[in-house]
């Protein structure tokens, strides 16, 4: 009875030890939780739209596109002000020009999904209201000379017009204490503490405590210090997942692809044995594991209708 207990309290020690990683999609979650705030939506709104003062919180109306339950397109963040501006907000950190195209996917569902909220009969002579779109990328990667805007029709057609166009202006953060540059700053604190502490606990802690001492995201950390560690960490992230599930597929493949071989050797041996004719199915079914009694007078059918 000593013994049982005692190894239950070295398993729960054990379970006490086991570390935490903070997951690889961290820094998108943060921008996630940091917008679905009103509040801090509001100042990025002010941020790309310093000129409109009159624009309270009760006109921001959040359009973003989730897919919990489906394998559909999905974005970072959508907003829409009033019926005036249709803002489409994506976080990046790796540069890609494919974002564009995703962009352009998240207009066309963002205007259907606006279309049947407003009943609009598309079919009609009337005119129908879209609110006019606006699309941005927060880059939290190396700026080095990236521009300050992309589009479809420069970067896939060559610069040609065409029937549709996509523009995307491309967000860095800057010295301004907006809360843009903030975000982009928490991320690059983010980044330096990960190099020297790993994905671990300490790297978001020391993140957070950072970024409170500089005047980063300050009152959002303070306010919400558990809720951020929380959707920071993760014992096991989707990306560890998604890799185990391919190596998994793979070692199955493999697995099967080598009963396959197996089965092809014996029933050319097989074939062989039955030529000979000088043993029946079932002696010849004891020699290869493989093979069934069945498989044999199966094989021996066929071998008879080729003839």
């Amino acid at each position: 009875m000593q013994s049982k207990t005692l190894r239950k309290g070295q398993n729960e020690k054990t379970k006490e030890k086991k570390p935490a990683f903070a997951k690889y999609t961290a820094k998108d979650s943060v921008f996630t939780a940091l917008f679905q705030d009103k509040k801090y939506l509001m100042q990025l709104y002010r941020a790309l739209h310093p000129e409109d003062t009159k624009t309270t919180e009760d006109a921001l109306m959040d359009i973003t596109i989730r897919n919990v339950l489906t394998n559909g397109i999905y974005n970072d963040l959508g907003f829409r002000v009033g019926d005036r501006i249709m803002i489409l907000v994506e976080q990046q950190s790796t540069w890609t020009m494919n974002i564009i195209v995703r962009a352009f996917m998240y207009v066309a569902q963002a205007y259907h999904d606006y279309s049947e909220a407003q009943d609009a009969d598309l079919y009609g002579s009337r005119k129908v209201h879209v609110p006019e779109p606006e699309i941005y990328v927060v880059f939290t990667g190396e700026r080095a000379r990236r521009p300050q805007k992309v589009s479809l029709s420069e970067e896939f057609f060559g610069g040609k017009e065409c029937s549709l166009e996509v523009k995307v202006t491309m967000l860095y953060g800057g010295e301004e204490k907006d809360i843009i540059s903030q975000y982009v700053m928490f991320t690059k604190v983010y980044n330096e503490q990960v190099q020297r502490y790993g994905r671990t606990r300490e790297a978001v802690t020391q993140t957070i405590r950072i970024c409170r001492d500089r005047d980063v995201l300050r009152e959002f950390l303070e306010t919400r210090e558990k809720e951020v560690i929380s959707i920071m960490m993760a014992l096991f992230d989707n990306e560890k997942i998604i890799r185990t599930y391919v190596e998994n597929e793979k070692k199955e493949a493999a697995r099967e692809a080598a009963k396959e071989a197996a089965k092809y050797t014996a029933r050319k041996a097989a074939e062989k044995m039955l030529k000979g004719g000088k043993m029946s199915a079932e002696e010849i079914a004891e020699y290869f594991s493989d093979l069934s009694v069945e498989d044999v007078r199966e094989i021996e059918k066929e071998m008879l209708q080729t003839v």
